[in-house]
């Protein structure tokens, strides 16, 4: 009878470890998550992070975003910016690519090639979407502007279509670069990312 007491109340212990555990998400982007020219706590994975604690998710939303980076460069960095222990990714690439003008065929096969092996590590995706620059022509939008689209379907990805919704193109939301979003226009991209926030950790939560 001892040793059966014992051996609930450890399995309940483990259990209760588990369950305190936060679900880990790493913001896999560039400079509009890592945070160019705000301070830490401003960024959007921080903000993201207090956004889903105030709606009572147990989350630790790790800042995976680097200045100047390509989808192609998330790919060379995928194994060291997403440890081991990741639950969940956020995907956010490609702007970049556009403002350098990338062929979208090399755009498309790096972030592809990120998310199948994030698959294979069985971390659940969000797919934070871009739109071309328009002054590129219709030719370059036609064919970069699907890619995000096109890859949360054949992937089955949670999709946040335009990371910048609500803010490109705002100039009370943007740094004086008209480029990179205020402290005030991350809250509206958090705001808004929110709800896909939410189906990531339910997919999380339910083992997909």
């Amino acid at each position: 009878m001892a040793l059966a007491w014992l051996a609930m109340t450890a399995a309940a212990v483990t259990a209760g470890h588990a369950a305190e555990r936060p679900i880990r998400i790493v913001v896999l982007g560039d400079s509009l998550s890592a945070g160019f020219g705000l301070a830490a706590q401003d960024a959007l994975p921080a903000k993201l992070e207090r956004a889903l604690k105030a709606k009572g998710h147990n989350v630790a939303v790790e800042n995976a975003g680097v200045s100047g980076d390509t989808a192609a460069g998330g790919l060379g960095r995928l194994d060291w910016s997403v440890p081991d222990g990741t639950d969940a990714v956020i995907l956010e690439l490609g702007a970049n690519d556009a403002l350098r003008g990338i062929d979208p065929q090399q755009t498309r096969a790096a972030l592809d090639g990120i998310i199948r092996r994030l698959k294979q590590r069985h971390i659940a995706v969000l797919l934070a979407g871009m739109l071309a620059p328009r002054n590129l022509g219709p030719d370059y939008a036609a064919a970069f502007d699907p890619i995000y689209p096109d890859l949360a379907a054949a992937h089955d990805l949670v999709l946040y279509p335009f990371i910048l919704d609500g803010v490109a193109g705002e100039r009370a939301l943007n740094l004086p670069d008209g480029v990179h979003p205020t402290a005030a226009g991350v809250d509206i991209i958090v705001a808004r990312m929110l709800p896909k926030a939410e189906e990531l950790i339910a997919r999380v939560k339910a083992g997909h």
